[in-house]
């Protein structure tokens, strides 16, 4: 049972991918601050909003693409508590096909981004969490 003191939050984590020579390639974004690391799209859930409405919002709020392709739900929730917070966080794929003109990062959030290649974006990826998500998510593209 959840403690009524404690506040809970929800955000999402989204995985954007494309296919470049017939082989997935990840987007990875460093956050526009001092020691940022490699990480996928990320953002909170507002109030009542859901998830697919959170998911467009905050990748076409970062990078300017509005739908996706499709939208995978890596079926992996995390469910952390810091203090008096606690966070579940949804992962999510979404695969994209942007021209080079569709694509507009926000570099007041992101100061760099790339396309990898998996053997290159795993280890790439400073979390665990996100490591296992792209993981799932590269083994559920390759299954399809």
């Amino acid at each position: 049972m959840r403690d009524p003191q404690r506040e809970l939050s929800h955000r999402i984590r989204v995985f954007v991918f494309r296919y470049h020579e017939a082989q997935p390639v990840y987007l990875l974004l460093r956050a526009a601050q001092c020691e940022s690391f490699w990480t996928p799209i990320h953002g909170p859930i507002g109030f009542g909003e859901k998830l697919e409405s959170a998911i467009r919002r905050e990748v076409m709020d970062d990078i300017g693409l509005a739908r996706p392709n499709r939208l995978i739900d890596l079926e992996m929730p995390s469910r952390w508590q810091l203090g008096d917070e606690e966070t579940i966080e949804w992962v999510f794929g979404f695969h994209a096909q942007p021209r080079a003109d569709d694509m507009r990062v926000d570099m007041r959030r992101w100061s760099d981004f790339r396309w990898a290649q998996f053997p290159e974006a795993y280890p790439s990826l400073e979390l665990e969490y996100d490591r296992a998500a792209i993981m799932r998510l590269h083994t559920l593209l390759h299954a399809a």
